[in-house]
């Protein structure tokens, strides 16, 4: 009794340490997924990261075609393009890190997550089928136990009864025999009880001791080498999971030290050299303004002054008045040492004397003609900054200073002449290929090529064309540029317009300057006449001069528009100095270009106008060109 007690009680504790060995495997397979979830999550980040590093290292690479594009001349600006493609680099190996934790550890993991899973089961299958089976044997001792029992007490009662019917006389003897074959019955089926209990006590030993000395030791032996399969597993994870960042550490390292040598190969000097090289304009300082003697005895001659335009071309030219004329001036220098000032009259009495002084009608003429070219060329320099903002301008880039336009038109020419050569060669594969096709015609027809021949011939003219057109103006602005032996000078578009303008002024009306009431010509009363340039150029000021006293000119050629001219323009204001022409159309010349670049034209008795020298094809008469 006691020990079946014994039994009972080694079962309990039997299958609650199966319980808590469920629990704790359970509890380790719980944290290889909460591991393996922690990489996953790592690796996410990392994805994210890179992504996120690889998006601010486009966000600031220079668009095509934009500042930032052009400023890649510069180091620093270079240094800074090299550190966003390290960036960009430096990103990759955080996707390499994602990828490798991924492929590595979480993949790893997940397939051994299942196999682990799956041992565990069938470990614990086995467990419980080794308790079922012990369970099992015991109760059919259990029962045989309790059948040889009853059996025992049944035969027990038996033999009582017969004795008692072998003792009592009044029973028959048919009764008693039949008492005592019973009796033999029950002691027979006891003893066959007690074998049966026997043999399955034996088969219990045998079965519980297997049980506890070699099924159970097993499988307890099995679930702890998984056990320690699990964690070592988990040991090597977390090993992987530090060289997964250890081996891109190299990479990593040549990233920075990418960025670092980036940043050291920043010069200072050479981008302020880019930068003077870039803006660099050709235009050369002035010469030294000559002193002025306004002494008794002294010849008057007319100087340049620091306000005044009216300079030459930095040309040493003989003035009727004597010496020769300074270079140009910067219109915005101020010169401290300035002449002696003297007694000045009010402007509006210079100009009464002017107008009464009765100059001839070319002089007037002259006169309407310089101001309204100078009209004209601030409407031109003014077209000139719109387009300089809009970051557009004429084909010829004329709009830029001298050594910017010789740069932009060599880079035009050198763009062409790319072009030129890609056509060529393509001229002459189409060649090659219409000889093979003339010698074997069965490969294509020869003349099928012929029309591309053709069309490439006319491309190669027309750039060839184009090309001639650039290296013209190429030819030109070198020409204009100063060297380093030619004398100062100036070459500011502002500048020149001014001074033709000013200079036909001076050219046209030195009577005027010759009668001045004083007998002298001062700084300031060019100022002044200036000043009567500008007013001319009014409505009010040009109706003076239009009553009917200017003759109409006579046709001096005929002109062809070589490209379209937009005139009398709201951007040109009232412009009653030109006129629209269209490419092809023909015009009669009334006036040549003086020098200023403009032609004046005819289109009927009534329109006339200015017209850009250069957007026509003039064609003199022959007694005009003798004249």
């Amino acid at each position: 009794m006691e020990s079946g007690r014994a039994t009972l009680l080694k079962e309990q504790q039997l299958k609650d340490q199966f319980d808590n060995l469920e629990k704790h495997t359970q509890s380790g397979i719980e944290f290889v997924e909460r591991y393996s979830k922690f990489v996953k999550e790592r690796s996410e980040i990392e994805i994210s990261y890179a992504k996120q590093i690889r998006n601010l290292s486009k966000k600031y690479q220079p668009k095509k075609n934009s500042r930032e594009e052009e400023e890649n001349k510069y180091t620093s600006c270079r240094a800074f393009l090299s550190t966003l493609n390290e960036l960009n680099d430096y990103a990759g190996q955080h996707e390499v890190i994602a990828e490798n934790l991924t492929s590595q550890i979480i993949t790893e993991l997940s397939r051994y997550l299942t196999e682990l899973k799956a041992e565990r089961k069938s470990h614990f299958h086995d467990g419980r089928k080794a308790q079922q089976q012990i369970e099992s044997s015991w109760k059919q001792l259990e029962s045989s136990k309790r059948r040889f029992e009853r059996d025992c007490k049944e035969a027990d009662r038996a033999q009582q009864y017969f004795e008692r019917m072998d003792a009592d006389i009044n029973v028959t003897k048919a009764d008693v025999e039949k008492a005592r074959q019973q009796a033999q019955m029950r002691h027979q089926i006891a003893a066959d009880s007690k074998t049966e209990y026997s043999n399955y006590l034996t088969k219990f030993n045998q079965e519980q001791n297997e049980h506890y000395y070699t099924l159970i030791p097993n499988i307890f032996q099995k679930l702890q080498e998984m056990e320690e399969r699990r964690i070592e597993r988990v040991g090597v994870s977390m090993k992987t999971y530090a060289e997964v960042d250890r081996e891109v550490l190299p990479i990593v390292g040549k990233c920075l030290d990418g960025m670092t040598k980036a940043a050291e190969s920043i010069e200072p000097k050479t981008d302020s050299k880019q930068v003077v090289e870039s803006y660099k304009s050709g235009f050369e300082p002035p010469g030294d303004v000559e002193f002025e003697d306004y002494g008794p005895g002294q010849t008057i001659k007319r100087t340049v002054s620091e306000t005044s335009l009216s300079n030459s071309r930095g040309e040493a030219k003989e003035r009727p008045g004597g010496g020769k004329s300074k270079g140009k001036l910067w219109p915005f220098i101020k010169n401290k040492n300035k002449s002696p000032k003297q007694n000045k009259e009010p402007l509006s009495n210079r100009f009464n004397e002017f107008m009464a002084s009765k100059p001839k009608m070319t002089c007037l003429r002259s006169l309407r003609r310089g101001s309204r070219l100078l009209s004209l060329k601030l409407i031109t320099l003014n077209s000139h900054v719109r387009n300089l903002i809009e970051g557009s301008g004429p084909e010829d880039f004329s709009h830029l200073p001298p050594e910017q336009r010789r740069k932009k038109l060599q880079a035009k020419i050198d763009d062409i002449n790319k072009d030129i050569q890609k056509e060529m060669d393509q001229k002459d594969a189409l060649t090659k290929m219409k000889g093979v096709y003339e010698k074997n015609p069965q490969m294509g027809d020869p003349a099928s090529v012929d029309p591309r021949l053709v069309e490439m011939s006319m491309n190669i003219e027309k750039l060839q064309s184009e090309v001639q057109k650039f290296e013209g103006w190429l030819a030109e602005v070198e020409g204009r540029l100063p060297s380093r032996s030619d004398p100062p000078r100036r070459q500011s578009g502002l500048y020149e317009s001014q001074h033709s303008n000013s200079t036909m002024v001076d050219n046209n009306c030195a009577q005027d300057r010759e009668s001045s009431p004083d007998g002298s010509y001062t700084e300031e009363q060019s100022s002044e006449t200036q000043v009567k340039v500008a007013i001319a150029n009014t409505p009010e000021f040009d109706d003076e001069f239009d009553d009917g006293d200017e003759e109409t000119l006579p046709t001096i050629g005929t002109c062809k528009a070589v490209y379209s001219f937009e005139g009398n323009t709201p951007l040109t204001g009232h412009n009653e100095g030109t006129i629209s022409v269209t490419e092809g159309e023909l015009l009669f010349v009334i006036e040549q270009d003086k020098g200023d670049g403009w032609t004046r034209v005819r289109r009927n008795e009534e329109e006339e106008g200015y017209v850009p020298t250069s957007y026509v094809e003039v064609f003199l008469e022959t007694n005009a060109k003798d004249s």
